[in-house]
This record gives structure tokens, C-alpha cells and sequence, in this order.
């Protein structure tokens, strides 16, 4: 199955990546927990005034701290991410719009 993430950082700066892959429930827990594992590794920040992190809240901050210009140049990372928010959400197509503040699956 293909899959497609797009990870946008700015009007100017965005990045895609296409998968062949197959979202499975069983992976899940195992990219959730990298990207807690990420996020508490990249020092990321809560992004709600109550402190809750969602795992879409997760997507975010490893996104944005990882950053544009590391995830361009090593593409590894960058479909390593993908792969991880796919199977997380258990979607194929996922917009992480990091100026809207917004992840859609």
C-alpha cells in the first residue's frame, strides 16, 4: 500500500515522503513509544498549557525539533519519522503542518 506523508515546516519549506507500506495496529504501541522516546531525547516542550502530550502533540515537537534542514538531508531519519507516524495513527496519508500547529490522518 502506498503511503504519503507531508511534513511542512514553513510556506517555503515542506518535505514529502511516499512509503510502501501497510499501517498495521500491531506496530502501534511500538511507534508511539519511539516517539515518546524521541520527544523526551530531542528535549521537546508541551505544547498545551496543561502539560498533557498527545501523541499528535508528539508528531509535532519531534517534527519541528528535528527540523527541516536535518530531515532533508538524511533521509533515513525522514522515512524513519514516516514510518513512525504512519503506524502510530494507522493512517496512509498524514499532513504534519507544523505552522498551523495541526497533524492530519
Amino acid at each position: 500500500m502506498r503511503c504519503d506523508v507531508n511534513f511542512i515546516f514553513s510556506a517555503t519549506q515542506s518535505l514529502q515522503v511516499q512509503l510502501n507500506m501497510e499501517p498495521t495496529s500491531a506496530l502501534a504501541a511500538q511507534s508511539q513509544q519511539w516517539l515518546v522516546d524521541k520527544w523526551e531525547e530531542l528535549e521537546c516542550e508541551p505544547l498545551r498549557p496543561s502539560g498533557k502530550v498527545l501523541v499528535l502533540d508528539r508528531i509535532l515537537g519531534v517534527t519541528d525539533a528535528m527540523g527541516y534542514d536535518f530531515l532533508q538531508n538524511h533521509p533515513d531519519q525522514r522515512e524513519l519519522l514516516a514510518r513512525h507516524c504512519i503506524n502510530a495513527l494507522g493512517s496512509p496519508s498524514i499532513t504534519v503542518d507544523l505552522p498551523g500547529l495541526t497533524v492530519n490522518a
